[in-house]
């Protein structure tokens, strides 16, 4: 599964990008309103440090409005997947873009009908958000299985990224059921590294490794 992070700042994705395994990023209007800037330049800032998909999402609500904002984000750089969202006009709108050759992420998904319209208006990726499920009361997570079972059923060729991942727990569940694509707040990320036999199997470690050669006899 690939990971992406889901924000906007710079710093977290210097962060991310050193570590050596983010492969992309997603952001959305509220994510580039917080860093002071256009977005148009947060975005080409962003394509300087990660150098993957980045999706940048269309405010527009209807479909001439979304293709032109479409074709200008997917004009800012060649990395920019076009995000619309998951009503008439942005599935109308994807299938457009899709066939001039612009990668169209399909965010706000949240069932497997929708992700059928998704894929059929041949979306790059389709964005079915297991938080936002899960804080209604539904299985986020079985919504991704059920999405990665039909496109196999009928050879689809849209990714399943699987969006509003807010803990690690979110992360292997939407590997274990199939996810292309993981997208996360950099602070999930991070918390992915964490494990207390890890903290102390290395201390242990280094004062063995410690002990035995300070210990050892000059010479030696």
């Amino acid at each position: 599964m690939k990971f992406f992070l889901d924000t906007a700042n710079l710093e977290e994705l210097k962060k991310g990008a050193a570590w050596g395994v983010v492969d992309g990023v997603t952001t959305n209007p509220s994510l580039l309103a917080k860093e002071g800037v256009t977005p148009h330049e947060q975005i080409h800032r962003i394509t300087e440090i990660v150098d993957g998909p980045i999706s940048a999402e269309v405010v527009a609500t209807d479909f001439e409005g979304m293709l032109r904002e479409g074709r200008e984000n997917a004009a800012i750089h060649r990395n920019i997947v076009v995000k619309c969202p998951l009503t008439r006009a942005g599935i109308q709108a994807c299938s457009k873009l899709s066939q001039e050759g612009i990668r169209v992420n399909v965010t706000l998904c949240f069932s497997p009908g929708q992700a059928i319209l998704a894929a059929k208006a041949g979306a790059w990726c389709v964005s079915p958000f297991i938080g936002r499920l899960d804080d209604l009361g539904l299985e986020g997570i079985q919504v991704i299985r059920d999405i990665c079972r039909i496109y196999a059923n009928y050879g689809f060729k849209t990714q399943v990224l699987a969006a509003s991942l807010r803990s690690p727990l979110h992360v292997v569940q939407a590997a274990e059921a199939g996810a292309h694509i993981g997208t996360m707040p950099f602070k999930v990320l991070d918390q992915l590294f964490n494990h207390p036999l890890t903290d102390k199997g290395l201390d242990q470690f280094l004062k063995d490794y410690s002990k035995a050669f300070q210990e050892a006899p000059a010479g030696r």
